[in-house]
């Protein structure tokens, strides 16, 4: 009757408890390293400078303006497909869902170059020229970071109970309606981890951005411009001030959508 006892949670034993952290010490200190580094290595004079460099600044905001128009654009089409990917089985979804995957193993250098054929001067749509503008910079950023969104709000959709849709629809409520009163109330919080994933994403990005707009300079191109002219410490302050900047904004959104906590 051992079933009748109250169970211990499983979990490692002490010494392999020791050993996985010993690992993942490892990891941690890979991501951490550089980072502090980073910080350390550059003086409060380099920053203030930096923070007050007017290039900077324009990078700053072309860059972070760019990755949220991109993130709001592909969220308002982005849902509705991550719901029907959720919700339906359908002949060719398996092709579908590599496809959206696709563009994170697609070298992004290769990404520019394809982007170029659709918004360059020679795109196959004829005379429509993008380049060098920040609409090409936002589709570059789409393009890589968007399945970051269409994942996230899959899984967040996938998770509520299908149950609570048929009930609605039951009582009459259309299709419409439970979607905005069930389904997407209960998938937000998923739904908004995607899209701040999607904007990170789409801030960090520099191979296909730098082939579609290398002016105007978003800070990861512009920190590369200063590195390749004029070396480590040139660059080091821009690179720190967007990432102080994104660190921030990225913790204060992380803690705004943490999943709640479930007592009892």
């Amino acid at each position: 009757m051992r079933w009748f006892l109250p169970q211990e949670k499983a979990g490692p034993a002490p010494w392999s408890a020791l050993v996985f952290a010993a690992l993942g010490s490892l990891i941690v200190l890979l991501i951490l390293a550089p980072l502090l580094g980073l910080f350390l290595s550059s003086s409060l004079g380099e920053l203030s400078q930096a923070a007050a460099d007017r290039e900077v600044l324009a990078s700053v905001r072309l860059t972070l303006g760019c990755a949220a128009a991109a993130t709001l654009l592909c969220t308002l089409a982005g849902v509705p497909l991550a719901y029907l990917l959720a919700r339906k089985r359908f002949y060719g979804r398996a092709a579908l869902l590599a496809l959206i995957d696709l563009p994170i193993v697609v070298p992004h250098s290769s990404a520019g170059i394809a982007l170029l054929t659709v918004i360059g001067r020679q795109s196959i749509f004829g005379s429509l020229d993008l380049v060098g503008t920040a609409a090409a910079i936002t589709l570059a950023m789409a393009f890589v970071s968007v399945p970051f969104l269409i994942n996230a709000a899959s899984s967040g959709f996938a998770a509520v109970p299908e149950h609570l849709e048929k009930a609605g629809r039951t009582l009459g409520a259309s299709s419409w309606r439970v979607f905005f009163t069930i389904s997407l109330p209960l998938a937000w919080r998923d739904i908004v981890s995607g899209m701040i994933m999607m904007w990170a994403r789409g801030i960090s990005e520099f191979g296909a951005v730098v082939i579609v707009a290398y002016y105007p300079m978003t800070t990861p191109t512009l920190v590369f411009q200063r590195f390749n002219d004029f070396g480590l410490s040139y660059a080091r302050a821009a690179a720190v001030v967007l990432l102080l900047v994104c660190v921030t904004i990225f913790v204060l959104l992380r803690f705004v959508c943490r999943p709640r906590r479930i007592e009892g």
